[in-house]
């Protein structure tokens, strides 16, 4: 039998790897058994003679339900009231969609009050201009 690379996984900084294996490796990563936030998967191979490699992927585990904030932004400078929209939706079991919540309400932005305001007086004026011509 040949000698393969082996391969250890840990999680964060857990002392104990989730898995060991013998390369080649094919895992599919369960995250529904994290906490949501930032993780770091390492990857240690050691080869028959001994020598090792490390590798760190820093990743977000996001399986709780979605926030969205409209109002605020990250490490923005505010003073007064601010008014606040804030929905959480979540993607459920994933066998069926769920219409309600799954969609963010978002107020109209104001470039497209600009842009229409733009076509109503360009309206207004060719419309003017077609009465005053006659």
């Amino acid at each position: 039998m040949e000698d393969r690379s082996s391969i250890l996984i840990f999680i964060d900084d857990e002392p104990l790897p989730i898995a060991n294996f013998s390369t080649p490796v094919h895992l599919e990563l369960d995250t529904r058994k994290l906490v949501d936030g930032e993780h770091v998967l390492k990857i240690v191979s050691r080869d028959p003679t001994g020598k090792e490699g490390v590798r760190k992927i820093p990743f977000e585990v996001r399986n709780g339900p979605a926030i969205s904030i409209e109002g605020i932004t990250e490490y923005a400078v505010v003073d007064g009231v601010l008014p606040l929209m804030i929905n959480a939706y979540s993607k459920g079991d994933q066998t069926r969609f769920l219409i309600a919540g799954s969609e963010t309400p978002q107020s109209i932005p104001s470039w497209l009050w600009v842009l229409v305001l733009g076509v109503v007086v360009w309206g207004l004026y060719y419309f003017i201009a077609y009465i005053s011509g006659s």
